[in-house]
């Protein structure tokens, strides 16, 4: 299959807490992909953490981060799990389309709030009920942007076969 993806890069959108790492991780594996965690990138690239980053306020992580998907888009045969936020700032869409397959993980919120650990987010640290609000106001940019959508409801392998075979049509 990875022929036929002609080296594009896969890119995961979502939710935080959706799975996009994980999901990320064992899809490289799959497909004998690199893997990308644009978040990982970009501590390593700024030397501080995502938290540290956002006490400089939102739109300077965002700035960071639009520097980021510019950089990595450049780069192809990965897949790449991007930050929750990426949709909101159009121009990172533009860029990894230019050579990537965008795909949804669209996991219920119910499922998010049961296991999502919020130390390490920034915009959810004062109350998880700010990833409702999060969700409905980014639902739609996931939506719009990606090229294909996928519910992320059940065990994670039975998601990647569903994430493969949703490839491989869009392949064929």
């Amino acid at each position: 299959m990875i022929s036929l993806l002609n080296k594009k890069n896969i890119v995961l959108v979502g939710m935080p807490g959706s799975g996009k790492t994980t999901i990320g991780r064992l899809l490289g594996n799959a497909l004998n992909m690199d893997f990308c965690d644009m978040d990982e990138y970009i501590v390593k690239k700024e030397n501080m953490s995502i938290s540290d980053i956002f006490k400089k306020g939102e739109e300077h992580f965002r700035s960071i981060e639009i520097n980021a998907v510019e950089e990595i888009s450049r780069l192809s045969n990965l897949v790449i799990a991007t930050g929750g936020g990426v949709v909101t700032k159009e121009i990172n869409i533009k860029n990894l389309k230019i050579n990537g397959i965008v795909i949804f993980i669209n996991r219920p919120i119910s499922n998010i709030l049961e296991d999502l650990e919020i130390e390490n987010r920034p915009l959810l640290k004062d109350n998880k009920k700010q990833l409702k609000k999060i969700y409905d106001d980014r639902i739609s940019l996931y939506k719009k942007f990606s090229d294909i959508e996928i519910v992320n409801d059940s065990s994670t392998e039975i998601f990647i076969e569903k994430l493969l075979s949703n490839l491989e049509r869009r392949i064929i």
